[in-house]
């Protein structure tokens, strides 16, 4: 099936009052796995490559993109692709080229002040450009490590949650189209406690006219997801389960099958583990098989 644009997606998502799932691509397995989630749950999902899983291969973005939109269109599912977590103005300005419809830019650490002038410049470049485009307002921790600077702060630290009045503020003077906020997640859990803002999820829906996202979904509970959807969250992330899937299945595999050396013996189950976190989740996220 053809790429469908992010964008498309998440109006679609926000019109019917349901979410739209994106997963994180590191590996072509995880592309694969994320394919045959969607196919199994019945729903459209976003493909996300990170700035850092760009780096990772090389930190051209074109062989890898070309490889996850290659997996989509084969794929029965409606898939979209999204540049994630973007700090690079040089991978920003590479993103049209590389096919990706959406980026995500994150001016985050940067002040209130300084974080709304450089978004509103990536805004202006990618609406020139056709692409959708998302940033972020608040700090959503647990990004430590990975090319960022000074310490991960908490997702319960004072001031670290999204403000409705400055969402509001920042929305109308970037022109985004959609932002992510800080509401009680963090990225890069591997336990599902996190406990979400629900009040603030609606005060800020109430604020601002765009779609909101929510990084670190990977740590949220289902009961916690529908919840924040219900509230109002439209694009949910996903990252750090399918990672915690894969690596849990290859250490299962390789502790019975020590002397296994083709990567294919333990990479087919750690696809299929993933393939089975991605359709949870969309289940839980766009209400499919409900």
């Amino acid at each position: 099936m053809p790429l469908v644009s992010t964008g498309e997606l998440v109006s679609a998502a926000a019109a019917g009052g349901r979410g739209i799932a994106a997963f994180n691509v590191i590996t072509l397995e995880h592309a694969e796995a994320i394919a045959t989630g969607a196919e199994r749950a019945g729903a459209p999902a976003v493909l996300q490559v990170s700035e850092n899983a760009v780096r990772f291969h090389g930190g051209e973005p074109g062989p890898v993109a070309a490889a996850v939109a290659a997996v989509a269109r084969a794929s029965s599912a409606r898939l979209s692709l999204h540049l994630d977590h973007v700090e690079s103005a040089e991978l920003l300005r590479a993103a049209p080229a590389a096919g990706f419809s959406s980026v995500m830019f994150d001016a985050s650490k940067l002040p209130y002040a300084e974080n709304l002038k450089a978004t509103a410049q990536a805004v202006r470049h990618c609406h020139d450009h056709g692409v959708w485009i998302e940033a972020e307002l608040g700090a959503v921790g647990g990004k430590d490590g990975a090319g960022n600077d000074g310490p991960s702060l908490g997702a319960h630290a004072p001031g670290v949650r999204t403000d409705p009045a400055e969402a509001l503020v920042f929305v109308a003077e970037t022109g985004v189209d959609a932002l992510a906020v800080a509401v009680g997640s963090s990225h890069a859990m591997t336990r599902r406690t996190a406990a979400l803002d629900h009040a603030l999820i609606k005060a800020l829906r109430d604020a601002v006219p765009v779609p909101l996202v929510l990084h670190g979904s990977s740590g949220v509970p289902d009961e916690e997801i529908r919840r924040a959807v219900a509230a109002g969250m439209v694009k949910i992330n996903v990252g750090t389960a399918l990672n915690s899937a894969f690596t849990g299945a290859v250490r299962r595999f390789l502790t019975a099958h020590p002397s296994t050396v083709d990567p294919r013996k333990y990479l087919v189950p750690a696809r299929e583990a993933m393939a089975g976190t991605v359709a949870g989740f969309l289940r839980v996220i766009s209400g499919s098989g409900e």
